[in-house]
């Protein structure tokens, strides 16, 4: 609700009676008086009507505190227990430290901001680097911005692939997962020893993506990906949905992982892109252990991984289900920003030495 302070409203009702009476041009009045733009609110009909008639009652419109204590709970015993029940757990999403406190939700968010310059970090995976990896991570981005730069379509020519694993029980939400602290605390999550799941393969470029493809067998059960496996992918169903979807790219990015680089699969890239591949012992060398340049992990399975289990999926078909309705909603605009940002993220890496990215530097 709008605040209007006592000058605001003195000035309102005084010209509501010397303007007739009329609400308009008291409003009009009001925006000349005090600069407001053509866009911002103006006290509504209803506050001056409700200001008048207060006025006509007591002579007076000034906003009365309430009689009472005061409203907030911002208090240094409630900012006292908060800070408590944080340290104990800081993995407790605000809802149930609210119930646990019997404090609004509101306030002990408030709290949490305002007093405690607490903030709600998300659960980010990363792969050890090694010291090799450091300066095989800054040789690869400045040949990537070095191909920004020469090829101005790259960005729009260039698809990034890979697989992921998603589980039924959802044991990895990272949108909801949250630790509550005034500094990052790279927090670990564990995983279920088994779970259901089903293995999903996606290329993502501008131009729209492929997939997803699910590895598994005639009675829908997941396959390991092997070289045979994979390379019967990229014949029979890569080559039919760029077709079908109308996907031109020249670049083709995959990770080292053995089934991507075993030699089958290799003649099988080469003939496909010619000398247009990037991976382990591609054309252009991809750096081991870098998701956070890969866009496939830095947006697609993290914002699939948000949106399906939203639902709950009861089974492995109702899980794929989501996957394929989910895919369908990102618009070519989010997947144009998406490897746009490819750049920032080179840029980012070669300032940090080759180091993993402090912070999620994607925007939508």
């Amino acid at each position: 609700m709008e605040r209007w302070s006592n000058e605001h409203r003195a000035f309102v009702i005084e010209t509501f009676f010397k303007s007739g009476d009329s609400v308009i041009r008291t409003q009009r009045l009001f925006r000349q008086h005090f600069g407001v733009g053509r866009n911002d609110k103006v006290p509504s009909r209803k506050s001056i009507t409700r200001w008048v008639q207060q006025f006509r009652g007591t002579a007076s419109a000034a906003n009365k505190t309430p009689p009472g204590r005061p409203r907030t709970v911002r208090t240094p015993e409630n900012i006292a227990r908060v800070t408590t029940a944080l340290v104990r757990s800081p993995t407790r999403s605000v809802r149930r430290h609210s119930q646990v406190l019997n404090i609004s939700d509101r306030s002990v968010r408030r709290i949490l901001h305002l007093d405690l310059k607490f903030h709600p970090y998300k659960l980010q995976v990363v792969q050890q680097l090694l010291e090799r990896d450091l300066q095989a991570r800054q040789t690869f981005c400045t040949q990537l911005l070095e191909m920004i730069d020469t090829e101005p379509d790259f960005l729009n020519n260039f698809m990034m692939s890979d697989e992921a694993h998603f589980h039924l029980s959802g044991y990895v939400n990272k949108q909801n997962c949250r630790y509550w602290a005034p500094t990052n605390p790279n927090q670990i999550h564990e995983r279920p020893l088994h779970s259901e799941k089903v293995t999903v393969w996606c290329g993502v470029s501008s131009q729209g993506i492929l997939g997803p493809y699910f590895f598994d067998n005639d009675a829908g059960q997941p396959v390991t990906v092997t070289s045979h496996r994979y390379v019967f992918m990229l014949q029979h169903y890569v080559m039919r949905e760029m077709r079908r979807k109308n996907i031109h790219v020249e670049w083709f990015q995959q990770d080292g992982a053995t089934a991507h680089t075993a030699r089958t699969s290799m003649a099988a890239l080469r003939t496909m892109f010619p000398q247009r591949l990037v991976s382990r012992f591609g054309d252009v060398n991809w750096p081991a252990r870098s998701p956070d340049l890969a866009a496939r992990d830095y947006f697609l399975w993290g914002f699939l991984k948000s949106k399906v289990y939203a639902n709950r999926p009861r089974t492995i078909q109702d899980l794929k289900n989501n996957i394929h309705a989910e895919i369908e909603v990102i618009t070519g605009d989010t997947l144009r920003k998406v490897m746009a940002n490819l750049r920032v993220r080179a840029e980012d890496c070669i300032a940090n030495n080759g180091g993993h990215m402090k912070d999620i530097i994607y925007k939508k």
